[in-house]
């Protein structure tokens, strides 16, 4: 039998109010609300796209009148639509595009590969549409980085591209009702602050880097030098909550423990704010770190990571976001597990929302 997505799907998105699309800087606002039946693109408080949305196995978004809009700008405001659909009911094998108001924007769809022809059908699938950098991210790269192969100590390697400034990624979470976002840390503005995290109990137990303000300036500073590390500032609806580190796993410490391809990348994590620990919390930040790291470079297959072997709790975490254990492997500080997530498991499981998103915005 197949598995319907529930009518519930829709009233999902009236009970966390509208559903905010394309938050990232530098892209017009657009909200998407349902009423009665018909999902509602506005932009500016205009409506611009309406559409009806039958869900099921494959659910079908109908559009009988064409968008008010230029063509690219439709592709944009049907995105709103889907994404909203598609970031509570990721579990839709695809959604038909029906009716003739799509045929003005139909040769961009499938040339892009946004929609694919399905026995005469259009298409979108879900494991392709959420690879779409330019809805998430602000700057999205318009092509990768040219690859050119240099040394660092001894290490052969990709030239890594310059790092970005300012928000990188934005993504409203609907079981949440709120904009996560990242923004590339800034050593003037978040120093205090991580200065305050780092010396918590909580967050010393694990990353031992307890000290002053000169001690984290210059542990920043390192960072910010060095090509292969970013740093990133979490926010919640603007609230900064969470810091991360992204790095290039070929040139880092854990390169040398498996076979690191040149695009590997792997992260590290510090929840500063105690309002921000929890369950409902981990299903939006992690998987949309995960997603902003497969969007930044097509060429990333694979995200590891290396959790202290008795971090049971973070390796569960991973574990149910998709990760594999592949081995425990001892550092000079630590034994550790090495945990991977494969890009074709992430967007064919459908990964950026957990599969009890329902359960986790009630207890939120």
């Amino acid at each position: 039998m197949k598995r319907e997505v529930p009518m519930e799907a829709d009233n999902r998105l009236r009970r966390s109010g509208p559903f905010r699309a394309f938050c990232a800087k530098g892209h017009a606002p657009l909200s998407v609300d349902v009423e009665c039946g018909t999902i509602i693109v506005r932009r500016e408080g205009e409506a611009v796209l309406r559409a009806s949305f039958a869900p099921g196995d494959i659910g079908r978004l109908s559009l009988a009148e064409p968008c008010r809009l230029p063509p690219d700008e439709t592709l944009r405001a049907a995105s709103a639509a889907l994404e909203a659909v598609l970031a509570d009911a990721p579990a839709i094998k695809a959604i038909a595009l029906d009716g003739d108001g799509w045929l003005g924007a139909e040769a961009d769809m499938l040339r892009s590969g946004f929609a694919i022809d399905a026995g005469g059908e259009r298409h979108v699938l879900p494991e392709l549409f959420w690879q779409f950098p330019r809805f998430w991210l602000p700057a999205p790269p318009a092509e990768p980085y040219p690859q050119t192969h240099i040394l660092t100590n001894g290490q052969r390697h990709p030239r890594r591209a310059p790092k970005p400034t300012g928000e990188v990624y934005a993504r409203h979470i609907p079981w949440l009702g709120q904009t996560l976002s990242f923004r590339a840390l800034d050593i003037d503005t978040d120093l205090a602050r991580f200065n305050r995290w780092m010396n918590d109990p909580r967050v010393a137990y694990f990353w031992k880097e307890e000290g002053d303000l000169d001690k984290h300036r210059a542990y920043l500073g390192a960072i910010a030098a060095d090509p292969h590390m970013l740093t990133l500032i979490g926010c919640a609806d603007g609230v900064p909550f969470s810091y991360f580190e992204i790095y290039w796993a070929k040139e880092n410490r854990l390169g040398p423990f498996y076979d690191a391809q040149d695009y590997d990348r792997g992260w590290h994590v510090l929840i500063g704010e105690d309002a921000f620990l929890g369950r409902h919390w981990i299903t939006a930040w992690l998987p949309s770190l995960m997603h902003y790291i497969f969007l930044d470079d097509c060429r990333t297959q694979r995200i590891v990571g290396e959790p202290a072997a008795d971090h049971h709790q973070q390796i569960r975490n991973l574990q149910r976001s998709g990760f594999a254990c592949v081995k425990h492997f001892d550092f000079p500080h630590k034994r550790a597990m090495l945990v991977m997530l494969l890009r074709e498991r992430f967007f064919g499981d459908r990964l950026w929302a957990p599969n009890d998103a329902g359960e986790q915005r009630r207890s939120a």
